[in-house]
């Protein structure tokens, strides 16, 4: 199994959840983060005062499939995510050792 961990823009996240369920896949956990990478930040001006954002505000999705499931989920998020401009964001790919169904006790695959 494979943790896929996707740094993406916020407004593309309804993209990319589309693209997943396409692909039969029934979760996927999203969280609101800051960071700040190539994109850099940017200048807001606030009461006449100009200041450096250097956080920018983007969205973390993470998703959990089979081995041999990674290439396909990667291309449909990549290109659901794509704008084309710096700051599209990453994709991290994680083993994953066990999955347990809490409700159930259900482990590995059928956990997922």
């Amino acid at each position: 199994m494979r943790k896929i961990e996707v740094i993406i823009r916020p407004f593309k996240v309804d993209d990319v959840k589309e693209a997943i369920s396409a692909l039969g896949i029934k979760g996927m956990t999203v969280t609101d983060v800051k960071g700040f990478g190539r994109q850099g930040g940017h200048k807001e001006v606030y009461r006449g005062a100009e200041y450096q954002v250097d956080f920018l505000a983007k969205t973390k999705v993470e998703i959990v499939v089979a081995a041999e499931r990674v290439p396909e989920v990667l291309e449909a998020v990549r290109e659901a995510a794509l704008t084309g401009k710096v700051g599209d964001g990453k994709i991290f790919v994680i083993p994953v050792e066990e999955v347990v169904r809490i409700r159930t006790g259900e482990t590995g695959l059928e956990a997922i």
